[in-house]
């Protein structure tokens, strides 16, 4: 899969601008503030229908403007695709495949993989739980739309439960069979979720370690885990032994939409022993593990975005990346750096057709 032209109007700080991509690699170089990561942004934008950085959609478009279209235009097994996504503020955003709308966004998750490698992956260490469950749901939602859609129901079921919750305390009531009905059916969805993520973490975890082993050329040891009370019992149960702590919060307390990813190195949190160094190696190993997972099953080389990596990376592990993605189970890699001479003698060890913009 290719991206063969992108093209964005009043989207961030660009008011009109196209591009035309090498097959292998691009990299955009410049200062800071010109644009580079809104660029990969937009890319990103055109695989999931929203931003990588800014979830609110009105704040993508260029100030003092009212709407912005990004223009994608595809190779994909054979056949040209053209992606255009586009927002009016007050309305709602529009996505399109081949000039046809989408009735429903999800469905078209997963027809563009992608994975981004940033700094703002950092929050992945330093953030809660719900960032981590994120990155478990975007990876195992890419090749599994079953796996989605029982995700988005079980939020809808969440949130009435947790406004009945809110409205027993209110009214000063309470019915335990109505908050059964909820219950019920957030078992249904929730056993059904944690069973993927069991089942996906069993095959992601041994990718990971290995990526990390030769980025790290093995001299350190990490692991990545998996935290449910799901693990303990089933969703039914444990709700209904919550429902005295739910009925004092006022919000459902347990279930999978409390599950976590637990980092380590050397048997301690990543959080606090880990280096700057090291945190990122981990990240970036998690994200090509992601990569190496989405081609396996999709059977399709997504694109890898690369924003700002070489920072805070010694030389050693920076050569190590290269050589990761020097070889043809890589597709399409485009690149964002403040330093041309380092981004152009990086990817000349690479061994592929490259192209440089400058802005």
């Amino acid at each position: 899969m290719i991206l063969k032209s992108l093209s964005l109007l009043n989207y961030k700080n660009f008011e009109s601008q196209s591009f035309t991509f090498n097959n292998k690699i691009n990299c955009f170089v410049g200062n800071n503030g010109v644009g580079k990561t809104n660029i990969l942004d937009a890319i990103y934008h055109l695989s999931f229908g929203k931003s990588y950085f800014n979830p609110i959609a009105s704040q993508n478009i260029k100030h003092d403007e009212t709407f912005f279209v990004i223009n994608g235009d595809y190779e994909k097994e054979g056949d040209t695709e053209k992606i255009v996504i586009s927002l009016k503020k007050g309305q709602k955003k529009i996505i399109k495949r081949n000039s046809k709308a989408y009735e429903r966004f999800s469905d078209h998750i997963g027809f563009l993989p992608l994975v981004i490698i940033s700094p703002a992956d950092r929050d992945l260490i330093t953030e809660g739980s719900t960032t981590r469950r994120k990155f478990m749901d975007s990876v195992i939602s890419q090749s599994d739309k079953q796996y989605l859609d029982n995700l988005i129901n079980y939020n809808k079921i969440l949130v009435q439960r947790n406004s009945l919750l809110k409205y027993f305390a209110l009214n000063n009531t309470f019915n335990n069979d109505t908050l059964a009905v909820y219950d019920k059916q957030l078992d249904t969805y929730g056993s059904v979720i944690f069973e993927k993520r069991e089942a996906f973490l069993e095959a992601f975890i041994p990718i990971f370690k290995e990526r990390y082993k030769i980025i790290s050329k093995g001299n350190e040891n990490v692991n990545l885990s998996y935290s449910s009370l799901l693990l303990e019992g089933n969703l039914e149960s444990l709700l209904k032994k919550s429902i005295p702590k739910d009925k004092a919060l006022q919000y459902t307390s347990v279930g999978i939409h409390k599950d976590d990813l637990v980092f380590e190195i050397e048997d301690h949190p990543i959080k606090k022993f880990g280096s700057q160094g090291q945190q990122k190696s981990y990240l970036i190993a998690l994200k090509l593990a992601q990569f190496d997972f989405i081609k396996a099953q999709s059977g399709v080389n997504p694109i890898l975005l690369l924003d700002d990596i070489f920072d805070k990376l010694d030389e050693n592990r920076v050569s190590q990346i290269i050589k990761l993605v020097n070889d043809e189970n890589f597709g399409q890699l485009f690149i964002s750096d403040t330093h041309a001479e380092r981004t152009e003698q990086a990817v000349k060890q690479v061994h592929q057709s490259y192209e440089i913009f400058k802005l």
